[in-house]
């Protein structure tokens, strides 16, 4: 054992006398009967399983994404599974410490020799000693299901239990040649959180990496036979986890930190408000690389280095004030943003951004920007307000109406019926203006949210991405109302007598 190891395993048997101290709280006096009912349920109930026999790990109820990931690992002996599940949703703590402690009590034995798999040897046996910490000290466990521990120890890369499974920890790369259990080969591998920023940086090395999971590791299988899982979130569209999935008869789920509807996934465990406010602060780009398995290369397209500020002119200096609004109809976190762009043209062709709003919010709060707007330019100059016109927002523009009977003012807005092209080829027409300076926000404006959204937005933008283009999307059509304006400026026509024409 080399000195960091033992220091580690140190710090870890300190930790165990806590730990041996919270299971003895628990006074184990029961019938026989009441044990027995007890077990039954355990090994068909892999949620009264993990609350019953592990609270101090499970603080919250199992999700149902969870208990179906374990029941299909259980129904499967020759799983080929990728877990593609956002942080923080226990996907290591479930598949590399609670699925096999249960695969280890059913009646029918599951596995001879577990092989844990990470990045790093360090990180492959802090994963091994949460196994072992439970196998040694979990005293309800122990109780019902025998004396666990016979020989080894995590902080050697391997322990033995009594009833002979052997579990070995690896590192990412290592040789796992020969592993055995007696005439056992692996037949239980969990390869966790194997990616990093920095290979997967590398196309080469994570393409070394992907080689030695699907050639040594798995080869170490016997014919395959055994369960092979790997699980971790999707930090890059080039990486180890990304190769493994798209192998055929692979069974894959992912799970990100907001469903469908935009509502937690795991609602058992987070609040939708407390998501908003992390997404807030850790900017659209990071949540979607970490929480939503979406990574996004920013600038791939639009450059930081693109994106300038200028003071904005008094408003009547320029040609035409141009306010485009991109509806959604749905306020759900995963929804569309909502998104409303102010912006003017100079005598000179440049186009200011003068005021950004988006955020994925009501149609009351939409209008109530329009309604902001209007206080802010105080009659100095004329607006034109343009807003998309298909049937969804012929709904809204409901709204602005009832809105403006209300407030005794409505808003001009009209109905935007020009046939897009494809979305993506329009806003990357904005790529060459923002790179000559032709575009321009005002330098007031830089620390607003809206602003923010729009450059996030701007800099994640890319093909084939699922990221939000909303507000890009607005300044596009508001750019387009203008150059509209600019084009038609600059066309003049000659009508010469009839006499002087020669054709």
């Amino acid at each position: 054992m080399d000195i960091t190891r033992t220091e580690r395993y140190k710090q870890w048997q300190a930790e165990m006398k806590h730990f041996q101290n919270i299971c003895a709280k628990h006074s184990i006096t029961e019938t026989k009967a009441a044990q027995q009912r007890r077990i039954t349920r355990a090994k068909h109930d892999y949620a009264y399983f993990v609350r019953t026999y592990f609270p101090e790990i499970a603080r919250c109820k199992c999700g149902k994404f969870q208990t179906d990931a374990a029941e299909y690992i259980l129904a499967n002996p020759n799983a080929r599974a990728v877990f593609e599940w956002a942080r923080g949703h226990a996907k290591s703590t479930h598949m590399g410490v609670l699925v096999p402690l249960w695969l280890k009590i059913q009646d029918k034995r599951q596995f001879y020799t577990m092989v844990v798999v990470s990045k790093s040897e360090d990180a492959a046996d802090r994963l091994l000693a949460d196994l072992q910490q439970q196998l040694a000290y979990n005293e309800l466990y122990i109780h019902d299901f025998g004396t666990q521990m016979k020989s080894g120890n995590w902080s050697e890369g391997e322990f033995l239990t009594t009833d002979d499974c052997y579990f070995v920890s690896l590192g990412r790369g290592q040789s796992p040649r020969g592993l055995k259990n007696n005439s056992h080969r692996p037949d239980y591998i969990v390869i966790d959180d194997i990616d990093d920023d920095a290979m997967c940086r590398n196309p080469q090395r994570v393409s070394e990496a992907a080689e030695w999971v699907l050639s040594a590791l798995f080869g170490t299988m016997e014919a395959g036979r055994g369960r092979f899982i790997m699980v971790g979130n999707l930090i890059s569209k080039t990486s180890v986890l990304a190769s493994v999935m798209e192998r055929p008869g692979v069974f894959h789920t992912q799970v990100n930190i907001l469903d469908s509807e935009g509502q937690p996934t795991w609602k058992e465990n987070y609040k939708l408000s407390e998501i908003r406010e992390m997404r807030s602060m850790m900017g659209e780009r990071n949540f979607e690389k970490e929480y939503m398995n979406n990574p996004l290369v920013e600038g791939a397209i639009f450059e930081q280095r693109h994106i300038k500020y200028a003071p904005a002119l008094p408003l009547r200096q320029y040609r035409k004030l141009v306010c485009y609004t991109d509806p959604s109809f749905k306020s759900s976190a995963t929804a569309d943003y909502k998104a409303t762009v102010l912006a003017g043209l100079t005598a000179d062709g440049h186009y200011h951004i003068l005021k950004v709003y988006a955020a994925q919010t009501s149609v009351s709060a939409m209008i109530e920007w329009h309604y902001d707007l209007i206080k802010w330019i105080a009659g100095r100059a004329p607006v034109q307000f343009y807003m998309e016109s298909n049937f969804m927002q012929d709904l809204i523009l409901d709204e602005f109406r009832k809105a403006g009977d209300a407030a005794g003012l409505h808003i001009p807005i009209l109905g935007d019926p020009r046939k897009k092209p494809d979305k993506f080829a329009r806003i990357e027409t904005l790529q060459p203006l923002f790179e000559r300076g032709l575009i321009t926000i005002s330098d007031t404006e830089r620390t607003t949210d809206g602003v923010r959204i729009l450059i996030e937005q701007l800099l994640m933008f890319q093909h084939g991405s699922h990221s939000h283009d909303d507000a890009p999307d607005a300044l596009e059509s508001c750019i387009w109302m203008l150059s509209r304006s600019h084009r038609r400026t600059f066309s003049r026509y000659l009508r010469l007598p009839r006499a002087n024409r020669k054709w």
